[in-house]
């Protein structure tokens, strides 16, 4: 018996497709505990992304209290390095407001295309993440700011810089406000070649 070709106006796409597009970055959280299993099962999902030679080149820090203190201590001093007391209080303030804190790393290679691939398969496994974890309710934030780039942050998480580098830190929570947001229509976006 032959199969029906498939329908692509089914229910489950509809709803993946709003998953996606309905994915937003979060900045105000709920001082909800995010129960550790689905963490977990988020990163699990993370690491099914697609990557050249199966090189899995993805590794994940998940901080608890203690490294969550030592990073904002760190960002307090990042900012008072470069601004003044009330910013690097201000910022510290509201670092410590996001409930879930998980760092993303990638293994460096010496060879300029495979390190790039790997970094394409990473930020692939941080969408994967973000969208499961969408999915569930969680927000979350992925933050590539000053503090990924402090040899101090490599310390704190207990990685090696030069056999690791950051991909992204990234908050996650159940939202307080969820943001609006549009994109650029398809037509701006897109060229159909012959």
């Amino acid at each position: 018996m032959k199969k029906p070709a498939p329908s692509y106006e089914t229910q489950d796409v509809r709803e993946f497709a709003e998953v996606i597009r309905g994915r937003r970055t979060i900045n105000l959280y709920l001082h909800t505990p995010i129960p550790a299993d689905l963490v977990r099962d988020a990163i699990e999902a993370a690491t099914w992304a697609p990557n050249h030679h199966v090189t899995e080149p993805w590794r994940f820090y998940l901080f608890g209290k203690e490294t969550i203190e030592r990073c904002l201590d760190l960002v307090y001093e990042i900012v008072l390095e470069n601004k003044d007391e009330k910013k690097a209080a201000f910022k510290r303030q509201s670092w410590s407001e996001k409930p879930g804190w998980l760092l993303v790393t990638c293994k460096r290679s010496e060879d300029a295309l495979l390190q790039q691939e790997d970094y394409g398969a990473c930020c692939a496994a941080v969408q994967n993440l973000l969208l499961y974890l969408w999915k569930l309710g969680i927000g979350s934030k992925w933050t590539s700011g000053p503090i990924t780039r402090d040899p101090r942050l490599a310390e704190i998480a207990g990685y090696d810089p030069d056999e690791e580098f950051v991909v992204g830190l990234i908050w996650f929570g159940y939202p307080k406000v969820t943001p609006e947001q549009a994109r650029k229509p398809l037509d701006e976006v897109l060229s159909v070649l012959p």
